[in-house]
């Protein structure tokens, strides 16, 4: 069953063949990251979404004013004797990327102070170009318990296409409706991992650095289509694959802990894809209120796929991936299509549509309300 997707893979595909035909999909393949992506065929992969080690250089275990221990990232795979070694590292990895990725094809790569300056560095100096540095602003990060520095309270990510007159893929009219019309800036602001969606065994994260899934939806949402292939060489618990099982896109990953592999793998059977409507995206004129409604759905406030109806139930709609509703043959935001339905012009889709939510038939703007109070500072 899960176990089948697991599958090893010990030398380089020829490059006569169709690179698609050849590629493990949806599996991870165990070991070594820069092993693991040399097993693949040149120019097969659409996108790279890499989280590498970060080489936090803690230097001792953290504590919280109280005494009590932080779990902090203290595994072995985040450790580095030098700098050098970590950068010999970073260009064999980037390499191999480099390598496997489409001429159209795009690279992610997630980091924080210690290491994204490093990395962004020899990205340029490898040919990559770099068309947005993103911050993942976290709506409740972890407090500097020792008082010595600012909170950090971001992470940044690098997005880069294969040269500076490379193709490659954003879906800007989509970034766009699920920001309630608005333009998608570079400033993302989501609650980092936790609740239901941080694993757990034992009582113990089984990864300490988890990312939530709603980080990885809008990148996927953004920057891939559907059918396409999406490579994450350091795997960890099956982010990447989850979300890409989600948004009917084909995933590949590589991970040496065994561990990861087994909670990924048993994660990602469980996660339910989007059904057509809820894939289809669209755009949509209305202006954003200050929670956009595809904040909602990404963080798994609401799910894309639900329906919502009016107060009465006299009309109904179902939630799209990209925060748009469809009803019938019609199509909008939260806003212009209530308007639409009920030849009106202007409906404020935050009091018009309701949910089940808890045995109730609440309106949406009660679990925007929700979502505010969970990730208030």
């Amino acid at each position: 069953m899960a176990a089948t997707m697991l599958k090893e893979r010990t030398r380089a595909p020829s490059v006569k063949a169709d690179p698609r035909a050849l590629l493990p999909l949806n599996t991870i393949i165990p070991g070594d990251c820069v092993e693991a992506m040399r097993t693949l065929p040149s120019a097969s992969v659409d996108l790279i979404f890499a989280d590498p080690p970060y080489n936090l250089q803690l230097g001792g275990d953290l504590s919280r004013p109280d005494g009590s221990h932080v779990d902090a990232v203290t595994d072995h795979w985040d450790q580095f004797d030098s700098f050098a070694i970590y950068d010999k590292f970073t260009r064999e990895w980037l390499t191999e990327a480099r390598r496997v990725l489409k001429p159209n094809g795009a690279l992610w790569v997630i980091g924080s102070y210690h290491n994204i300056f490093r990395v962004g560095a020899m990205m340029q100096d490898m040919g990559f170009w770099i068309l947005n540095d993103v911050v993942w602003r976290k709506a409740n990060p972890m407090p500097n318990f020792k008082g010595t520095r600012f909170t950090n309270a971001h992470e940044t990510l690098i997005w880069a296409s294969m040269g500076e007159k490379a193709k490659y893929t954003f879906n800007y009219r989509l970034m766009k409706t699920l920001n309630d019309e608005l333009q998608m800036r570079s400033d993302w602001v989501l609650p980092i991992c936790s609740g239901q969606e941080r694993l757990k065994k034992g009582g113990t994260k089984v990864h300490p650095t988890q990312k939530p899934e709603a980080l990885l939806y809008r990148v996927m949402l953004a920057t891939t289509n559907k059918g396409d292939v999406v490579l994450d060489p350091f795997f960890g618990t099956g982010t990447t694959g989850a979300v890409a099982k989600r948004l009917g896109r084909d995933w590949i990953g590589c991970e040496r802990e065994s561990s990861y592999r087994e909670a990924a793998l048993e994660r990602i059977e469980l996660a339910l894809p989007l059904d057509e409507s809820a894939l289809t995206t669209m755009q949509s004129h209305r202006p954003a209120p200050k929670v956009a409604f595809g904040t909602l759905i990404e963080t798994g406030w609401i799910q894309a796929g639900t329906t919502l109806t009016d107060k009465k139930r006299r009309m109904s709609a179902t939630v799209r991936a990209d925060g748009s509703l469809l009803s019938g043959a019609e199509s909008g935001s939260i806003h212009g299509l209530g308007a639409k339905l009920q030849d009106a012009p202007a409906c404020n889709g935050w009091t018009f549509w309701h949910i089940e939510h808890e045995g109730e038939l609440k309106p949406i703007d009660a679990i925007r309300k929700l979502y505010l109070l969970a990730t208030e500072d």
